[in-house]
């Protein structure tokens, strides 16, 4: 059986014209492409890339603006909502169909595996707690979502929800996902399509992304009451110096994993719930 025909949206805030054009190359090398398939690198910061698989959206700067720009130039069937630091396997848009979704569904979450632990103690933290895995938050129970590191949706159910907020940082793939199931529609996990997502090697990186995703666990949780609920900061003090003591004697006895976990669970614990203080829309430009 032909599987239907997939527009994939990748969008992309590149520093340089050379890593937008590094994400192309990539996706280009690993995705299976066949006619009728598309692809599109949306370019959020207005790089001035001259390739025709790329498309300028910097009037707002938000991945999910952007997201909501890439979706409008394709016509497939299907979307497929990938970030621009994950890398396809072989066969991941066959395996997104496999089995056929059935007429109510309207998200297929792929999975998404961390890279290999690298040198860096954030890297190997990510690593070994699985932080991007889409199993995590597919095990929301009914908060379930597919995050768009790798998550494909109908697009006439795209279309009748009217895409994604596009003036938010982070959540927007939660908060689709959720009206979505509002409507009507189903989500179904698809384990066997996986992407693979570099993890963030830089400590202070790491704990920025964390922010991020905090910001828009706030928004969320105002928006969908109910929905991903702050802890406790007492408590959360409490567990965060058992967390340290444990890592502390870890690396005393020489367990680099379990120091790096024990370490580093409480600063990244700590800055999600502080981003949960910060407003969920796009910083201002730098002059």
């Amino acid at each position: 059986m032909e599987r239907p025909a997939v527009d994939v949206v990748v969008p992309v805030a590149a520093g340089a014209a050379a890593g937008l054009r590094a994400v192309l190359g990539r996706l280009h090398a690993t995705l299976d492409l066949e006619p009728g398939d598309t692809l599109t690198v949306v370019d959020n910061l207005g790089l001035g890339v001259a390739e025709t698989d790329v498309l300028v959206a910097a009037e707002v700067r938000t991945s999910y603006y952007a997201r909501n720009r890439g979706a409008a130039r394709g016509v497939a069937e299907w979307l497929l909502f990938l970030d621009g630091d994950v890398t396809p396997e072989p066969g991941l848009l066959d395996a997104l169909f496999d089995p056929p979704p059935g007429p109510t569904v309207g998200v297929l979450a792929g999975a998404i595996r961390d890279g290999p632990p690298g040198i860096g103690a954030a890297s190997r933290f990510t690593a070994l707690k699985g932080a991007m895995s889409q199993e995590v938050v597919l095990a929301h129970g009914e908060w379930a979502f597919a995050q768009t590191a790798n998550a494909t949706i109908r697009r006439s159910a795209f279309a009748a929800a009217g895409g994604f907020c596009a003036g938010v940082r982070s959540g927007g793939d939660a908060d689709l996902c959720w009206r979505l199931r509002a409507a009507g529609w189903e989500l179904a996990s698809r384990p066997a399509a996986v992407v693979v997502h570099a993890n963030r090697a830089r400590l202070r990186a790491m704990l920025a992304q964390r922010f991020r995703h905090g910001a828009g666990a706030g928004w969320l949780a105002r928006r969908w009451p109910g929905a991903l609920p702050a802890r406790r900061w007492p408590g959360l003090v409490r567990w965060g110096l058992m967390r340290a003591l444990v890592g502390a004697l870890a690396l005393a006895r020489g367990d680099r994993d379990a120091a790096t976990l024990g370490l580093l669970d409480g600063p990244a614990v700590w800055a999600f719930e502080l981003g949960r203080l910060v407003p969920n829309r796009p910083m201002r430009r730098r002059r």
